[in-house]
């Protein structure tokens, strides 16, 4: 889950913005079309539901599909047996009981509450920050950790032990701009403690990953590969130290290798795979694709908990002895809906877009080649959903994986990105985020407490922008924020 990667990198010079072109390059007139970053699926709306809407052109029965998903996507699940047949088989490990439980409104994550921080330490555990598990296998690749699976679950149903607590720790790391103005990055240390099977193996790698807005998903996915692969073959020929790279991934729904679009590390291919794998991840909620609760041989007790019968259905997987069947505890039905919900989430508006610090604060954008990672705007090709179909949206992300430097590194391989590689994330809604979830905790594991926070962690292929930013004057720096805060 990582990075706000606001910055992707300069071409050189002396690392100076000129204000002066930037401020010339902003009395232009702004583009009528980037109020509606979603194209016509745009909805005009602030305030806590801003992200909660349905694609503003959406038919009928797109929102009588839409208003079931969300039914389901809003929802605790709970532990088997139950007597709520349709609900029940959360876990036997997990770490929400909702999908809305990490997407509070459909929005952002925190790694904690405010007021759970003290001297540095958090005292609660997370639960929209979840944490990523693998080892380095005999042939070199990264395989799940061997005792606690791919993803630390601190939570468990009823005779099953927690795989244990999280413990996370801050310090402060002070910097200054270059006129002087002190600024203070908080970098966070990530332990585990309480373990409920053991120690985990010597050399498990740890990725933290928040739960970010799920706006336009359909949107991106609709984006055509092309494009993407584009974005790539355009960085190679630059001169600078840009080379984004796109993440190729299989996915359980086409049942081959393609682009990697969701996921801090572009690391998964759909907006249906991301759906079924949260469900299974997060929740422990089985489907067609993901049978089986991921226990780990040491975990007997994950093993033997009771399985939901919501599902009502039966998965073809490859076992021990061949093709086999078993009941899985969300059916296709009901999943398929809730894929259409998340696909169909509505993009707001943009604010302020025609007010001249923020056309002055995306003239800097652009001239400290920010754009050239958040690459402003696509036309969405062919989709299932036909009111994503030929829109013209305005996402700011180009999909593909940069390496982002030593300080936001996790050292944990995911598919072809690498451990200092994250995906270029998409900005729209990032302004409402606090209308939505009362933070503005940024980057992958929510380290940035702000978008002026987040863009000073940028290394890597984005370092020369960095420094642009530090040369900027206060004025300069307040509108680029004014800017990226209006998407």
């Amino acid at each position: 889950m990582l990075v706000l990667t606001l910055a992707a990198a300069s071409g050189g010079g002396n690392g100076l913005v000129n204000s002066a072109s930037a401020t010339a390059a902003s009395a232009a007139s702004a583009d009528p079309a980037e109020e509606k970053p979603g194209g016509d699926t745009t909805v005009f709306e602030e305030g806590l539901n801003a992200f909660s809407f349905p694609a503003a052109n959406s038919d009928e029965a797109a929102r009588t599909e839409f208003v079931i998903g969300n039914s389901f996507f809003r929802r605790n699940w709970v532990e088997a047996p139950s007597s709520t047949k349709a609900r029940d088989g959360l876990g036997p490990h997990f770490i929400a009981r909702a999908c809305a439980g990490c997407h509070v409104q459909d929005g952002r994550g925190a790694p904690h509450n405010p007021e759970a921080l003290r001297n540095g330490l958090v005292t609660q555990q997370p639960i929209a920050l979840l944490f990523r598990l693998s080892v380095m296998g005999p042939d070199g690749k990264p395989i799940n950790e061997p005792t606690y699976g791919e993803q630390f679950a601190n939570s468990a149903t009823q005779g099953v032990k927690p795989e244990g607590k999280v413990r996370i720790q801050y310090t402060e790391v002070p910097g200054k701009f270059a006129d002087g103005t002190a600024y203070s990055l908080r970098k966070p240390a990530y332990s585990f403690t309480h373990l409920g099977y053991g120690p985990m193996a010597k050399g498990t790698m740890v990725s933290p990953r928040i739960a970010p807005q799920v706006i336009g998903m359909g949107l991106l996915e609709a984006i055509p590969e092309a494009e993407i692969r584009r974005n790539a073959a355009d960085q190679a020929q630059r001169g600078d130290a840009i080379r984004g790279m796109a993440n190729e991934v299989f996915d359980v729904y086409a049942n081959r290798t393609v682009i990697g679009r969701f996921g801090w590390k572009a690391n998964v291919g759909s907006v249906a795979h991301q759906t079924a794998g949260a469900f299974h991840g997060d929740m422990g909620i089985t489907s067609e694709h993901f049978a089986h609760e991921d226990c780990t041989p040491k975990q007997t007790d994950c093993i033997a908990a009771p399985r939901g019968t919501s599902g009502q259905r039966v998965a073809a997987t490859e076992g021990a002895a061949g093709k086999m069947v078993e009941p899985v505890e969300i059916d296709n039905e009901t999943l398929k809906k809730v894929i259409a919900y998340t696909a169909t989430l509505a993009v707001p508006a943009r604010r302020n877009f025609n007010d001249l610090d923020v056309r002055r604060g995306q003239a800097l954008f652009a001239q400290a080649q920010c754009a050239v990672c958040h690459r402003p705007s696509y036309t969405t090709g062919d989709s299932r959903f036909p009111a994503l179909r030929k829109q013209k949206i305005t996402p700011y992300t180009d999909l593909l994986v940069h390496d982002m430097g030593a300080g936001l590194a996790d050292n944990r391989p995911d598919g072809k990105a690498n451990g200092r590689q994250w995906r270029t994330p998409p900005l729209w809604g990032i302004g409402l985020i606090q209308d939505v979830n009362d933070h503005t905790f940024l980057l992958h594991d929510g380290r940035a407490r702000n978008t002026m926070e987040a863009i000073l962690w940028h290394g890597g292929e984005a370092e020369a922008a960095r420094k642009e930013v530090l040369q900027m004057s206060k004025a300069d720096r307040d509108a680029l924020v004014k800017f990226v805060n209006s998407l």
